[in-house]
């Protein structure tokens, strides 16, 4: 018998103290809108280490558990309620807060006490919660000492390209919404699936284009 591949994972160093790491999510099916690579994020600010809706890696990838084994997270956020991912190991291996959504979908609840988080709420190492004017729940998070934006499913860059992604009310309620982030000093944002680091030009470009609808 042959043994079973090991999911690979890719490590990417992106600012100082900023990185992300990326593997095949275990829930996975075709026809979901998304590809089966997806990315989390992991900051160092202020004295915290955050992971943002962290998947983990099997436990003989050796090289990202010695990396945040060196570094232990603090806390572990949830940007919105279908990216429970693995909250749970995280903030029981570490000890770590959790923070996320005030609510979750009932198929998917995080065991950990959550702190709730909202639009203008502020977390450990100084990030900010973001209003995405979606109306789905989404809290992307301002990173003020890497200058940099991250996403959960706000933005998409499936087959590279950042594109906003499609929700009701887009034009009345998500674009304005979107476009007053550019109000932030950020240089780069990260999303969750597709390519995962863009630029701020790429943001400006995303919001004229049309909304990817999976």
């Amino acid at each position: 018998m042959k043994p079973t591949p090991q999911p690979q994972v890719e490590l990417r160093d992106v600012a100082p103290s900023l990185w992300i790491w990326r593997l095949e999510h275990p829930r996975w099916k075709p026809g979901q809108g998304w590809e089966p690579i997806v990315a989390s994020t992991c900051v160092e600010s202020r004295g915290e280490t955050l992971l943002l809706d962290p998947l983990a890696p099997p436990e003989d990838t050796a090289e990202f558990w010695k990396r945040l084994d060196a570094r232990p997270p603090t806390a572990v956020v949830v940007l919105k309620p279908d990216h429970v991912r693995d909250v749970d190991l995280f903030a029981r291996r570490y000890n770590a807060r959790a923070f996320g959504p005030r609510l979750f979908f009932r198929e998917d609840i995080p065991k950990t006490d959550l702190q709730f988080i909202e639009p203008g709420s502020q977390l450990p190492g100084g990030l900010l919660a973001l209003y995405d004017g979606r109306g789905r729940n989404e809290t992307p998070l301002w990173l003020p000492e890497q200058r940099t934006l991250v996403f959960a499913d706000a933005l998409t860059a499936e087959g590279g390209e950042l594109r906003v992604w499609a929700s009701p009310a887009h034009q009345e309620r998500a674009l304005p919404a979107l476009r007053a982030l550019l109000d932030l000093p950020f240089e780069r944002i990260i999303v969750s699936h597709g390519e995962p680091v863009h630029t701020r030009a790429a943001f400006e470009r995303a919001l004229d284009l049309p909304t990817w609808t999976g």
